[in-house]
């Protein structure tokens, strides 16, 4: 049985007396599109950034590929791409500014880098910004040349939170269709998002996470158990507190 491309064990985190991360145990086979989702506050983001070497967990192992994360730091970061959280970028270089300095930073080849910087700004219709200030870009702009560092150096592993916030639907479209030929070549792909929709259609795999436990994970078709997967979601994690009709949110007929 081939190995998964990440594997974690008895992953944990805790902030004084919360467990954010609890004992978290998860496969994530190679060549799978992989959604992680989860409520606000579930524990996403802490978990994906103690399994990039972001974020050291204070329990627990992580694998990359059967490289042991956090005993060959250096080795098991050479197979991840990565699009964190609130990512933060030297965004007074320009698009393609940006790219060559991540590429000079992993020890590639100057041309090498300039070729695959060319055809991620193409990809990701970045062209002409790429010409601009990073500062510059919106919200948008700013999460697909993230995602384009992150493709850089055709990592194994690609691990993206939240990738297709803030992104136009035709780009998303395009993103969308990068990703599926990056898993098409043997790729792995782990995305967080809060759309059960894109989740449902773009992923093979899917695990679901509440307060730091892992409530299921296997085939989309499996956690979904005959359901939609929003459906399935908010089965899982609890629908919430009622909604309450507010009799003052009406407009006036003074």
């Amino acid at each position: 049985m081939e190995a998964p491309e990440l594997a974690l064990r008895g992953l944990t985190k805790i902030y004084g007396q919360l467990r954010v991360v609890d004992s978290l145990n998860l496969d994530v086979p190679r060549g799978s599109m992989y959604g992680f989702v989860g409520p606000n506050g579930a524990g996403k983001t802490t978990t994906l950034s103690m399994s990039t070497g972001l974020l050291r967990p204070d329990g627990g192992q992580v694998w990359i590929g059967g490289v042991e994360l956090w005993k060959h730091l250096r080795e098991a970061k050479a197979r991840i791409g990565v699009l964190p959280d609130g990512l933060r970028l030297f965004d007074r270089l320009s698009g393609a500014e940006l790219l060559t300095y991540n590429g000079m930073l992993r020890g590639m080849d100057k041309a090498v880098v300039a070729q695959r910087s060319a055809d991620l700004l193409a990809a990701l219709g970045l062209e002409e910004a790429g010409k601009k200030p990073v500062a510059d870009y919106s919200a948008g702009m700013t999460k697909k040349i993230g995602i384009a560092c992150a493709m850089l150096h055709a990592p194994d592993l690609l691990v993206l939170d939240e990738p297709f916030e803030a992104i136009d639907p035709v780009s998303a479209s395009n993103m969308q269709d990068l990703l599926r030929g990056f898993v098409a070549e043997g790729g792995t792909v782990i995305l967080s998002s809060h759309v059960m929709d894109t989740v449902q259609r773009l992923c093979d795999h899917v695990a679901i996470i509440d307060h730091g436990h892992l409530l299921v994970a296997g085939t989309v078709e499996q956690v979904a158990a005959g359901k939609d997967l929003q459906s399935r979601f908010v089965e899982l994690v609890g629908g919430g507190a009622e909604t309450k009709e507010l009799s003052w949110l009406r407009p006036s007929s003074n």
